[in-house]
């Protein structure tokens, strides 16, 4: 049963305010790296990343003309110490209630135009999961490992996947606190209660890597308007909506931190690269080529658009007919879908 559309379809282009970043930040800084005669240490250090090799089982077979990364945020809290003094704000990995992707967008290279493009996949995307009959929500194939959800996605929105790239809570946390943090502008103040993020007056804030984990993770999203609170209706639509926007914001300041800081670079890869996870083909050094253009953050930005339903007692979402020409674009066989004009 329908029981609500979303019309925020969010077809946009990041032109206003910057704002999550982690992977295509890495990209920036890589090449710049380069940039700056450091490629040697950069191979090095990135020889050291995770590779998860079952994942490159069930990846897409190379595209003439595009090349999709899954990025995906896992919910994990492996890899905090109990001791750390954020512990608290985080939770254990008992807290998390069973290990989900927090986050997923898939970053789409164009071979031929060299440009790049992202979409979020809401977490609340009713579908089959890996290779089975069973159907919850999207976020839940992680449960059962890198290539269930990688299969899910290549099957839920028929489009190919040829690269994976993944980051736990704590490694966010890291890698933004690596660049010096994140510049965000908020026209009103503005807060979650459940994740704890404040902004308590009109401003741009510089968000350090554990207020942006609570931005990024915002999902009751709020904004004080004539003296109230009110909650953005849109919940994980908005929320992916404010990662994507992060992601060209800590993209820049990646840049422009390895710029100001050339021998700082070093250690600003240490931190990117002992928190990823990839899979067994990916080149990180060929992926930082290849996005160097977007570093001045010229980047299209698409959400799935979706419409509310309600599957036995779980709210969930469900693709819309208008989703077509997004999933098109992004599986290589249409062309970019038209970005209102406001």
């Amino acid at each position: 049963m329908t029981v609500g559309r979303d019309f925020t379809q969010g077809i946009e282009r990041i032109a206003r305010v910057p704002r999550w970043g982690l992977f295509v930040g890495l990209a920036a800084v890589t090449a710049f790296a380069g940039a700056f005669g450091l490629v040697r240490a950069t191979n090095a250090q990135l020889d050291k990343v995770a590779r998860i090799p079952e994942v490159s089982q069930v990846l897409s077979p190379a595209s003439d003309n595009i090349e999709n990364y899954l990025l995906v945020g896992s919910d994990s809290r492996a890899s905090i110490d109990p001791s750390d003094p954020d512990f608290a704000s985080i939770g254990s990995t008992e807290d998390a209630g069973g290990q989900r992707s927090d986050s997923m967008i898939v970053m789409r290279y164009d071979k031929k135009e060299k440009s790049v493009a992202l979409m979020s996949i809401p977490r609340d995307l009713w579908a089959a999961i890996g290779v089975g009959e069973k159907k919850d929500r999207i976020n839940v194939a992680y449960q059962e490992g890198s290539a269930s959800l990688v299969r899910t996605v290549q099957r839920a929105l028929n489009i190919p996947i040829h690269h994976y790239m993944e980051i736990d809570f704590g490694g966010f946390r890291e890698m933004v606190d690596a660049v010096g943090g994140v510049r965000i502008c908020f026209e009103v103040p503005s807060r979650d209660q459940q994740t704890g993020f404040v902004v308590a007056r009109p401003g741009c804030p510089v968000l350090s890597g554990k207020r942006a984990l609570a931005y990024t993770r915002a999902r009751y999203f709020q904004q004080k308007t004539d003296g109230e609170w009110r909650e953005d209706p849109s919940r994980d639509i908005g929320r992916s909506t404010r990662q994507r926007e992060f992601i060209t914001a800590l993209m820049k300041q990646a840049a422009s931190y390895a710029t100001e800081h050339p021998f700082e670079v070093e250690q600003l890869m240490d931190a990117f690269a002992a928190n990823l996870k990839v899979d067994s083909n990916l080149s990180l050094v060929d992926m930082a080529r290849k996005l160097r253009p977007a570093a001045s953050g010229d980047v299209s930005s698409y959400t799935l658009p979706t419409e509310n339903d309600m599957v036995g007692d779980k709210a969930v979402l469900q693709l819309t007919q208008e989703a077509s020409t997004v999933l098109a674009y992004f599986a290589g066989t249409g062309p970019a879908p038209q970005i209102p004009t406001e």
